[in-house]
């Protein structure tokens, strides 16, 4: 496993956090232990592990709900085998802006986190992805996010995080041909949220990220498959907690 906290760059407060909501909203267009709804195919995939390498800690944003503008990816461009890393300061803005989220209950400043629509029309070789990608996809971020909400007010305190734990070393690539995709992309599943909330060091999971350009998004974050239409949260442990396990796509 790869340790390594980031130093925050510079983050706005809650009068940042109203403005940016209000440009998201002009501009938005793996096992898990708590219940939850549907995500994409789940194949057996064809997946070549990456070079090994730990998981990768993250940020440490400040203690008010923060948010950091994320650069958009280009539109037009396509994808690339480039392995993301989680220690950038671009890794490091979507991780705060999606703490931002949960801890808000909002989930537009944690839609910067999320895999892009664009990206998304690129990869899936269904009949409609866009629909697909609002109907269920994002839909089921929402869900989640409101669930991860209401599971940290069940706690006392301010919950602040800590780092963010990604396997990389589980990392594989998914060929196109499998799970409906006709791109390729890297996969890791069960990244760790790690926070201090009431004195204690507790965790939730991140149910899958995936890469497109050289950068990691979140695509599902308490579930990947769901019987219900309902929000989960991933894996809840007191302390960091285990990152993953392999596999999924």
């Amino acid at each position: 496993m790869t340790g390594k906290r980031w130093p925050g760059p510079g983050v706005n407060t809650l009068t940042a956090l109203a403005a940016s909501l209000a440009i998201l909203a002009a501009g938005c267009a793996g096992p898990s232990a708590h219940p939850a709804a549907g995500p994409a195919p789940s194949h057996t995939s064809t997946a070549t592990p990456s070079a090994p390498s730990a998981p990768t800690p993250a940020p440490a944003p400040s203690a008010s709900p923060s948010v950091i503008p994320v650069p958009r990816p280009p539109a037009r461009l396509h994808q690339t085998r480039a392995l993301p890393r989680a220690h950038t300061r671009v890794f490091h803005a979507e991780m705060t802006d999606l703490w931002t989220a949960l801890v808000t209950g909002h989930p537009r400043p944690g839609v910067q986190a999320f895999f892009p629509l664009t990206a998304y029309q690129q990869v899936k070789a269904i009949a409609d992805p866009s629909a697909d990608w609002h109907s269920r996809l994002l839909a089921d971020f929402r869900l989640d996010v409101a669930a991860a909400h209401r599971f940290l007010r069940q706690t006392p305190g301010k919950p602040h995080l800590v780092r963010v734990i990604v396997p990389t070393g589980q990392a594989a690539w998914i060929d196109p041909g499998v799970c409906d995709n006709k791109a390729g992309y890297w996969h890791v599943a069960g990244p760790r949220l790690v926070y201090r909330q009431h004195g204690r060091l507790r965790s939730i999971g991140i149910a899958s990220l995936i890469s497109w350009r050289g950068r990691w998004y979140v695509v599902h974050l308490g579930a990947v498959l769901r019987s219900t239409p309902a929000g989960v949260v991933d894996q809840p442990a007191d302390g960091p907690g285990v990152p993953g396990p392999p596999g999924g796509c």
